[in-house]
């Protein structure tokens, strides 16, 4: 992969920026939840389940402007820094982009046959919703995209513009990222951990690339993976009428229970594999750049 060449810009400080960034997305999305709940969302309905594909995606409509709004003030403002250092350049990352996919289809591709062959997941059935396994693919792109650029773009990119080793960046960031879910449902002890890993599993590339699109993929194929297309739960959320009907075993620490696949003691060792191979192949190529 291609590896990040950028120059440093001068600006607030990283604690300041981060404190203001936090602070304007909070008001910005409280503003912007409000607004599209009021105008789209019947009274009453505050569960992600009850909810159409397409009020789904309404939602996190405006998570993604509260994102996008903040990050383009404060780059603006107090990094002065340029919006194309957040790593959106598609030149040249289509590999990235198959990479991601590649790299989620093998984790659940092997997941998923072990929780199967084990018995700690039964398929009970197969319904085909075509409508919801197109929208809630397009769902979870905006929500890869708006993750990504808050936790990997600015977040991980304004700590590595610091003195901060660049892997306890990676770790703060990766922590910041499974707080976002602390209020999901069924949230527990192994699933945060998983979420820390998954943070750092996506944001292992952009330590040396500074380019979003692998952990985008990644993401997206991750979550559509995990819930429309499995039937699992996705973070503890239960949305739509997913491909496989399933039915969990008693032993929830191998398959997640209520929470989701990223609840499992399985996706723990898969993820620190992935972590692994992944940080040893960029870094190795990273080196062999610089020589």
């Amino acid at each position: 992969m291609e590896v990040f060449t950028g120059k440093e810009h001068e600006g607030a400080s990283a604690f300041v920026s981060l404190l203001v960034y936090t602070f304007s997305f909070f008001v910005l999305i409280t503003i912007f939840s409000v607004v599209v709940y009021a105008l789209f969302i019947p009274a009453g309905v505050t569960s992600a389940s009850s909810l159409t594909v397409t009020q789904l995606f309404l939602v996190q409509v405006s998570t993604f402007l509260a994102t996008g709004v903040t990050t383009l003030l404060v780059l603006r403002y107090l990094d002065h820094r340029p919006f194309s250092d957040l790593g959106f350049s598609l030149k040249g990352r289509g590999k990235d982009i198959v990479y991601g996919a590649l790299a989620a289809v093998v984790l659940y591709g092997v997941g998923f046959g072990v929780s199967v062959a084990c018995g700690f997941v039964e398929v009970t059935g197969v319904q085909f919703n075509g409508e919801w396994l197109t929208g809630s693919f397009f769902f979870f792109l905006l929500v890869s995209v708006t993750e990504e650029l808050m936790f990997r773009g600015y977040i991980l990119g304004r700590l590595l513009r610091t003195r901060m080793n660049k892997y306890l960046a990676l770790l703060l960031s990766s922590f910041l990222f499974a707080c976002l879910h602390l209020m999901n449902p069924n949230i527990a002890l192994l699933p945060m951990l998983n979420l820390l890993l998954a943070g750092v599993l996506l944001g292992s590339t952009y330590l040396y690339t500074r380019n979003l699109w692998f952990p985008i993929s990644l993401h997206l194929f991750w979550n559509w993976l995990q819930g429309p297309v499995l039937g699992y739960e996705v973070s503890g959320n239960k949305l739509g009428e997913p491909l496989l009907k399933l039915h969990l075993s008693d032993n929830t620490l191998m398959n997640g229970g209520a929470f989701g696949f990223e609840g499992s003691l399985l996706c723990t060792m898969l993820m620190i594999i992935l972590i692994a191979s992944i940080i040893y192949r960029t870094h190795r190529a990273s080196n062999a750049r610089e020589v």
